[in-house]
């Protein structure tokens, strides 16, 4: 008796049309398939099997299947080769060795060959993993079908029980096999639908049979469009190569994005542009832009960076800022490749093909942001013939978008060059050396800027003369630093055209009671506190004299080597509050081993809750604990201490100035 069919399902082409609609049909339990495979084979494991009877399906759209074969001594039939191939890895490449030989043998065309190669390699690769057993690879011509050429048939078996059909269900996607089923589902009937002619599966007790077939001659398959090929027909054209060669390093099925306007796609920009935005540092921006490439866009990705030069300028030669791969081991000798072939691109946004390696197609794109070239993106894939329409497409819009987070980050950059520049001109570029007396400098500005509203000098006036300030401007931002930035050159001036310290500050007040005056409706009034003083040294007695004045700045500290600390000057009135104030100053000896310190008013206001850091005269509690010791350590400690007040951060500018006796 015949051995039950468990399972069939059948697919067939149309004759006519380019994308043609599949019509399947299947049925489940002990009826025979409408086109089972051969039964007898002569000299083959499995000769006993007998041939299933006729197929009880029929009607328009449903072949009939393989023919059975001829009964053993019978004339000889149709060409026919066989081979059993090992369960392993091994498979697949030997599978495609056959094929190809048989067919050249048998003189087949070659679009003919190609196709059955690329099917037979995913049928049995599909046998060796979910089966696990040898395989039986079986090719035939047959020549009552297909018109003149007939038709090529081509059977796959493997030998695993047919589980699906036991009383109580498999739960395969939840086992084993789910792992090995997930990355792949699906893939053997893609290709068999795009490629085949018929196909069909038949499940036995003890095997189960994957047929298909295909035209011997090209044009007994389908029509090509007498037009270009659309967008959608190039896009599915581009999934059967990916399925097939995805590359080692290539993203897992489902990963890969293609569909523009897929919600994965959309999910994908929107992702790229939550990434891209906010970042300042364009070599980030290349670093982010590969990562996000690879593997949903691409196997690899490069971008290079163009120079920022000056109009009309020599623009230097683009670098590679970032490379990536699918696997990191490809990644520099993928970089050394690219580095020897830069692009040399038009200046436009639109993606276009760059011929890079062996292993597939590679487009590159120009990061154009308004009017500025910005750099190149370079996105490779290994497997595929060509890219589909609506992938370059995804492409530019992602370029875009690196090429506007670059632009961004350029402009940054360029900000941020500009500020810590002026910021750096608003300090001195240096402190001068005093004869027989030691100094040493804190400044500290809040946050991340170069210089704040605080700001000191130290500085020759001539004669033997050497000026010292330390000021803090009312304010912050921009305001505060142009008014720092007009400052420290007027007292500079002043200094050295021999005015005294009294007459200094009455200057400097009336040039800021000017700019005040001056300055646009609405503008905030400038006003500064202000310690300056002068020291002309003594020489070869040690010490020098000094002569200073505040300006409602905190008061300086003179601590004598005894631990003794007084003050060293009175309260006055803010710079550029009132125009017509007279500002005295006092002046004293700083004998060898007197410190004097200078602070702002980060130091004496630093808070810890309710309480500030000079209250209880804190200040001098610290500087008291410094006696003997040299500027360097004296302002090392009075930070220390200030900064250990409190376990928050400063919220100011902390500036300090310490000039010791020798």
């Amino acid at each position: 008796m015949p051995q039950a069919v468990r399972s069939v399902s059948v697919t067939t082409r149309p004759t006519s049309g380019n994308r043609r609609s599949v019509a399947e049909t299947s049925t489940h339990g002990s009826g025979p398939p409408p086109d089972a495979p051969p039964g007898p084979r002569t000299g083959h494991p499995q000769e006993a099997r007998p041939d299933p009877p006729p197929c009880p399906l029929s009607g328009p759209g449903v072949p009939a299947g393989p023919p059975p074969r001829p009964p053993a001594g019978s004339p000889p039939g149709p060409p026919t080769a066989r081979t059993r191939l090992p369960g392993d890895v091994r498979a697949p490449s030997a599978a495609r060795r056959f094929v190809r030989s048989v067919l050249a043998g048998w003189n087949a065309h070659a679009k003919v060959t190609d196709d059955a190669t690329l099917l037979v390699s995913e049928l049995v690769t599909n046998a060796v993993v979910h089966a696990g057993t040898s395989v039986d690879l079986e090719c035939r011509i047959d020549a009552a079908r297909g018109g003149d050429g007939g038709n090529l048939v081509v059977e796959v078996t493997d030998h695993h029980p047919a589980r699906q059909f036991r009383a109580r269900p498999c739960r395969r996607s939840a086992d084993r096999e789910g792992a090995a089923q997930a990355g792949h589902a699906g893939h053997g009937l893609r290709l068999l639908a795009e490629l085949a002619e018929t196909w069909g599966t038949a499940y036995r007790r003890t095997d189960k049979t994957v047929w298909f077939h295909l035209p011997t001659s090209p044009a007994a398959g389908p029509a090509a469009p007498a037009g270009p090929l659309s967008e959608q027909t190039l896009l599915g054209d581009l999934g059967v190569a990916e399925v097939l060669a995805p590359g080692a390093g290539s993203a897992p099925p489902g990963r890969r994005l293609g569909d523009h306007g897929h919600p994965r796609a959309l999910s994908f920009l929107a992702e790229a542009s939550e990434l891209l935005s906010g970042q300042f540092d364009e070599d980030t921006v290349a670093s982010l832009a590969t990562q996000l490439a690879v593997p949903r866009l691409a196997d690899w990705c490069a971008v290079w960076l163009d120079a920022d030069s000056a109009p009309g300028a020599i623009r230097p030669a683009p670098r590679l800022s970032r490379v990536w791969h699918a696997r990191e081991s490809r990644v520099e000798p993928l970089r050394l490749a690219l580095q020897r072939t830069p692009p040399a691109l038009p200046a436009a946004g639109c993606a276009v093909p760059w011929p890079y390696g062996p292993d597939g197609p590679a487009l590159a794109c120009r990061l154009v942001a308004g009017r500025s070239g910005l750099g190149t993106l370079l996105l490779g894939r290994t497997g595929t013939a060509a890219m589909a329409g609506d992938v370059v497409s995804l492409t530019e819009d992602f370029a875009r978008r690196v090429a506007q987070a670059l632009a961004s980050a350029r402009r940054y950059t360029h900000q941020a060059t500009i500020s810590s520049i002026l910021q750096r001109g608003l300090l001195p570029r240096g402190v001068a050396r005093i004869p027989g007396v030691d100094r040493a400098v804190v400044y500290e500005p809040r946050g991340d800027a170069s210089a704040g509203g605080d700001f000191y000098d130290v500085f020759t006036a001539g004669r033997g003369r050497w000026c010292f300030v330390l000021g803090d401007v009312c304010g912050s931002g921009p305001e505060a630093a142009v008014t720092t930035g007009l400052v420290r050159p007027w007292l500079r001036l002043l200094g050295k055209e021999g005015y005294g310290v009294g007459e200094v500050l009455d200057r400097l007040n009336r040039m800021l009671a000017d700019e005040t005056a001056e300055a646009e409706p609405g503008a905030a009034p400038r006003f500064l506190s202000l310690l300056y003083g002068e020291l002309v040294p003594h020489g070869a007695g040690g010490g020098a004299r000094c002569t200073l004045a505040s300006a409602g700045h905190p008061l300086p500290l003179l601590l004598r080597p005894d631990g003794s600390v007084r003050a060293a000057a009175g309260p006055q009135m803010l710079l550029g509050v009132v125009e017509d104030v007279g500002y005295r100053a006092e002046t004293f000896d700083l004998a060898p081993g007197d410190t004097l310190l200078c602070v702002t008013d980060g130091v004496t206001e630093r808070k810890c809750g309710h309480r500030l850091f000079d209250d209880g005269d804190g200040l001098a509690t610290a500087l008291a604990g410094c006696a003997g010791l040299s500027a360097q350590d004296v302002a090392a400690r009075i930070r220390r201490t200030v900064h250990g007040f409190s376990p928050t951060p400063p919220d100011d500018d902390l500036a300090l100035l310490v000039l010791r006796a020798e």
